[in-house]
């Protein structure tokens, strides 16, 4: 469970586009300003629509009047300008199922609001209704995109094709068709290098006789454009040659949107802007170059967090770090992270768990995707089946491929020394590591769909006992979501490992197998589960398969039930019988935020062994998997 305290402040701007003649998205609250008076004037919405339930549906998400019900508006005028604002937002959401020839009343008490003067003596509450007569529904004649990009080969440059989205002879004529096959239209032009592409005209019939709607959209591509200069404003700390670099944009390449949005996203992972904003210039130089300017502004260069976890096997555990921001102008980061955790009730110091360590970030250390990685650290750690007091650390180099391809690798050493079953035994390694990370998921939070792969390698060199070694693990993860919005899904994790190379009585126990714990079986203690050394100690293993099944559903908006199995094994030099295989099983509940779910699992395991819990509470943030 963790506990953080932030502050959020959001400031949207609202936009309003017109289509038909009707103002779509159009913010009402300059319309309401003037109409702001100190007396409540509560009322409520009746909606009537001569048509299907679908459509009353539709009237009533469109409605300022249904959504705003609970809360009394500001005063008659409030109500009445409000109401007026629904005919606009009702007709536009006739449009956009395709019918044009839509009637609508709205009534406040027994007159048509058009007809009320501001200053009205209403009753408390006061009834409103909304009668809206849909009319037919019309369907596309002819449809034409006049200068239509040409086709390409490269599939980065491929876009949907506006036939796709329901633009075509004999479809239901949405207006939001419309416009999305402009925006397709429009971004055809861009990926294939003209930046200014824009719609010169667009011409929409609507015979209401025949049913029938002709478009006629009119593109202008303009000038092909190649990237010019990307000129930074607003910098203090930060080297702005850097922050230009690091966009990746380069003079005189040609124009992509896609590059444009990698620059964006490039800025936002140096965590140290405020804001950074990218801004075409107005039009294409003479010489074809497309200039930008760059304006940041910086966050402070320190920050810090407190966070607290609670297991009902491994107890209370509180955390703290310290970050700096940009220690020599090129978005450098140092974290210094600390940790005490294994607080049980009565309080036993001997069975704290410390942790103390450093991680330091260079961006950009070759290319704008590349980053220079340093951590140390120190830590003694009590596990239910060993003790670990070691000092070490790595460093090495993260690439973005991609926003979904990730690739690290690097040195690494550590000196330790272990308590368990074989004795105090020290270790002195160094060695290598890697990891490849394939990440194909809607959400890394709250996944409903998509696929997650993880590959790790560690060759390592054992000092102490002259042993060269290798561990490898892989995991996968994949999920399938049901229904509207994917209220249901089902989601399952599978993970395998393997190390090669030294006897197990020669490895260090970090460095086996171990199995139990919240995202591992649930149910069972962290890193319980092991090998049996024939005597009734669990160690190590040199092998690791598990497994989870989840199937989670939303009951209401924010709140979320979640069933599921866990499974795993640990093996020594032989693999066990399926009668080994360690099962949890239970239920959890999951309240949905904007941060992301808040999870409380409570687990229990299946096939319960001597020393196991005979269940399990897990609280955290994020699904389990």
């Amino acid at each position: 469970m963790c506990v953080a305290a932030a502050g959020l402040a959001l400031a949207t701007p609202s936009h309003a586009f017109e289509i038909f003649g009707v103002k779509l998205f159009e913010d009402q609250s300059d319309a309401d300003a003037e109409a702001v008076i100190a007396d409540p004037q509560p009322y409520s919405v009746e909606v009537v629509v001569n048509s299907g339930s679908e459509l009353e549906n539709v009237v009533r998400n469109a409605s300022a009047l249904v959504a705003d019900e609970d809360e009394p508006a500001s005063g008659a005028a409030g109500l009445l300008a409000k109401a007026r604002g629904d005919y606009r937002r009702i007709i536009a959401a006739l449009y956009q199922e395709g019918h044009y020839g839509g009637v609508v009343s709205i009534r406040v008490g027994a007159s048509e609001v058009t007809g009320l003067p501001p200053d009205v003596e209403l009753p408390d509450p006061v009834p409103v209704t909304i009668v809206v007569d849909p009319g037919p529904l019309f369907h596309f004649n002819r449809v034409d995109i006049v200068n239509q990009a040409p086709p390409t080969n490269d599939p980065f440059d491929q876009v949907d094709s506006p036939s796709g989205q329901g633009f075509g002879v004999g479809e239901v004529a949405r207006s939001n068709v419309v416009t999305r096959a402009e925006a397709l239209a429009l971004e055809a032009w861009r990926q294939q290098g003209y930046a200014k592409a824009f719609i010169a005209s667009r011409d929409v019939v609507a015979d209401h006789a025949t049913r029938l709607v002709d478009v006629r959209i009119n593109v202008d591509p303009g000038r092909k454009a190649a990237f010019g200069d990307v000129a930074v404003s607003g910098t203090e700390r930060m080297d702005p040659e850097f922050v230009r670099r690091q966009t990746g944009l380069t003079v005189g390449e040609e124009f992509d949107p896609d590059e444009v949005e990698r620059a964006q996203k490039r800025l936002d992972r140096l965590e140290v802007f405020r804001s950074a904003r990218l801004e075409a210039a107005e039009s294409i130089g003479a010489d074809g170059l497309l200039p930008y300017d760059l304006l940041v502004q910086e966050l402070p260069g320190a920050r810090f967090g407190v966070g607290a976890t609670y297991s009902t096997i491994d107890g209370l555990g509180i955390e703290a770090f310290h970050l700096w921001r940009n220690l020599f102008g090129q978005a450098e980061r140092l974290r210094l992270d600390a940790r005490i955790a294994g607080i049980g009730f009565p309080v036993e110091t001997e069975e704290f768990d410390y942790f103390f360590g450093g991680t330091f970030t260079k961006p950009g250390i070759f290319t704008p995707d590349t980053d220079l990685v340093a951590t140390i650290s120190a830590e003694r750690t009590v596990y239910p089946t060993y003790t670990e007091v070691s000092a070490g650390g790595r460093v090495g180099l993260t690439h973005l491929f991609s926003d979904q391809i990730t690739l690290e690798g690097g040195a690494q050493f550590e000196r330790s020394q272990f308590e368990d079953a074989q004795g105090t035994r020290d270790f002195a390694l160094v060695g290598a590591y890697g990891a490849a990370t394939l990440d194909f998921r809607d959400d890394m939070v709250d996944p409903t769909s998509g696929w997650y792969l993880r590959a790790d390698i560690e060759p390592f060199y054992e000092f102490n006992y002259g042993n060269a070694a290798g561990r490898v693990t892989v995991e996968g993860r994949t999920y399938f979501g049901f229904g509207e919005d994917d209220p249901f899904v089902l989601a399952g994790r599978v993970k395998a490992g393997a190390v090669i190379g030294a006897e197990l009585d020669e490895l260090p126990p970090d460095r086996l197998f171990f199995a139990g714990g919240g995202g591992s079986v649930r149910g069972y203690a962290f890193r319980s589960i092991g090998v049996d050394d024939g005597f009734g100690n669990i160690i190590g293993g040199r092998y690791l398969l598990e497994g989870s099944l989840e199937a989670r559903a939303k009951v209401t908006e924010s709140i979320g039930v979640v069933g599921f199995l866990d499974g795993g094994y640990v093996a020594g030099d032989e693999f066990p019988g399926i009668e080994d295989l360690r099962l949890g099983a239970g239920v959890g509940v999951r309240y949905y935020t904007g941060l992301g779910p808040l999870r409380l699992d409570v687990a229990v395991p299946l096939n319960k062994q001597s020393g196991d819990p005979d269940y399990a509470i897990y609280v955290g943030i994020g699904q389990a998997f």
